[in-house]
């Protein structure tokens, strides 16, 4: 008896070899009745064929692995581009791009510089100046190296050489016996000095040849003096810097301070500025006394130069009012070398002219005030 169930063998009534039911012929009297947990049994079966088989576990795995193959083939072959394509590629960098062009450029040699130099001075051979040009580019990366300290951002510096590059092409002359790159290291400089001193803050800090000094050689002279033993004072720093000690306090105080907005709030949320604590611009009493001084000084000083003749007249209008108007004097060498007289000679009329300007203005002005040149 088949011990399927009964609605399995309604399901199954044509089914193949798998089948669990057999037709078999009824039992004898004699035989014994067949336990409830005996199993049947089969008749022999025929060798099934692979393909009328019913997939196992393992065949199924296989079939998925080999369904999955090509795919994670052609992922890890996408991937192993991506990363080939990740590593040609290099980070662009418009410094280092800049500098392996130069690389390329030759070097030229003193004949190949002169004859150039020569063509552009004599024809206007615009290609022999580009040539010349081009082949000194490494000069302007070089100086623009040396300042790299006070502006970080080196591309700008070398941008600004280049247009000292060119103004230095203009002004070459090849028959002076100098080597144009000797000539335009100096161009090159000043363009690079310029740019870093209008750059360097919103509120420009040097604006005298002083300044410009002691803002590039401050720092430097500090820990020089520091090196050998010296406190640095700024009287110290003035003297090796040839400079006047209330320049040297000066810009020590704007380096150490930054730009601060008048028109700021002083606190987030605030509507006071800096600006309302700020002293009014009205002309005090003082303020008015203290002016119409200084006019009265300035007239009567121009009174005594009207009675300066020769020499005395020169010096006093190249030494003197420049100091008066705090200013850079001419040198005493150069006066010398101009009339032909020793630097201890012109000191000499040089102090004779302050003393008697003294005595003038004294005379003039009863109740003036000590005056002081300067250095």
């Amino acid at each position: 008896m088949c011990r399927t169930p009964r609605a399995v063998r309604r399901v199954t009534s044509t089914c193949g070899s798998w089948c669990r039911c057999r037709r078999t012929a009824a039992p004898s009297a004699s035989a014994k009745p067949s336990r409830p947990w005996s199993t049947p049994t089969t008749r022999a079966r025929a060798p099934i064929s692979r393909s009328n088989a019913r997939p196992t576990a393992d065949d199924r795995s296989v079939e998925r692995e080999e369904r999955a193959a090509p795919a994670e083939a052609a992922e890890r072959a996408e991937r192993e581009a991506t990363a080939e394509r990740e590593s040609a590629l290099v980070p662009a960098d418009t410094l280092q791009r800049y500098l392996t062009e130069i690389r390329r450029i030759p070097v030229l040699s003193r004949e190949e510089e002169h004859e150039l130099a020569v063509r552009w001075h004599e024809e206007g051979d615009r290609q022999a100046a580009w040539k010349l040009v081009t082949s000194n580019l490494r000069l302007v990366v070089l100086v623009a190296r040396e300042y790299q300290r006070a502006l970080h951002n080196l591309l700008d510096l070398v941008q600004e050489g280049n247009v000292g590059l060119l103004e230095a092409i203009k002004n070459f002359d090849p028959y002076r016996g100098i080597r144009f790159p000797s000539y335009a290291v100096w161009w090159i400089r000043a363009y690079i000095i310029r740019y870093i001193m209008n750059n360097w803050r919103m509120v420009k800090v040097g604006t005298t040849q002083a300044q410009r000094k002691l803002f590039f050689n401050l720092q430097k002279e500090r820990e020089r003096l520091e090196r050998e033993g010296f406190s640095p004072a700024p009287k110290l720093i003035a003297q090796r810097l040839d400079v006047k000690e209330k320049e040297v306090i000066e810009m020590e105080q704007r380096l150490a301070a930054r730009d601060i907005s008048v028109n700021a709030p002083l606190e987030p949320g605030e509507d006071t500025t800096l600006l309302d604590f700020l002293p009014s611009s009205a002309q005090t009493a003082d303020a008015v006394a203290d002016e119409e001084y200084h006019r009265l000084v300035r007239e009567k000083a121009e009174e005594f130069k009207r009675t300066l003749k020769g020499k005395d007249r020169v010096i006093y209008e190249r030494r003197l009012e420049s100091l008066m108007r705090d200013e850079d004097p001419v040198t005493l060498q150069e006066i010398g070398d101009e009339y032909g007289i020793s630097r201890e000679r012109v000191r000499q009329i040089e102090a004779r002219l302050k003393k008697r300007l003294g005595d003038y203005l004294r005379q003039q002005i009863p109740d003036i005030k000590d005056i002081e040149f300067g250095a």
